[in-house]
């Protein structure tokens, strides 16, 4: 069987964009690398990376879904 690369990408990057999000492990990944800073503008970099790569997903979930007979 033929997998989708693009739907397997926006489902683990979704993924990952919501474990940033829940998780503080991201700030203390950033403040141990010198980007603390950076940190409190982490909400408009991670929540439209969600977006997008869920979006994706859903995306390309959707034309496999149409393909199949």
């Amino acid at each position: 069987m033929w997998r989708d690369r693009w739907l397997i990408f926006g489902v683990i990057g979704a993924a990952l964009a919501c474990l940033a999000c829940l998780t503080p492990a991201l700030v203390l990944v950033l403040g141990a690398i010198g980007l603390g800073t950076v940190r409190g503008r982490l909400d408009l970099v991670v929540l439209p990376l969600l977006m997008g790569l869920a979006g994706l997903a859903v995306y390309r979930y959707g034309r496999l879904w149409r393909r199949k007979p």
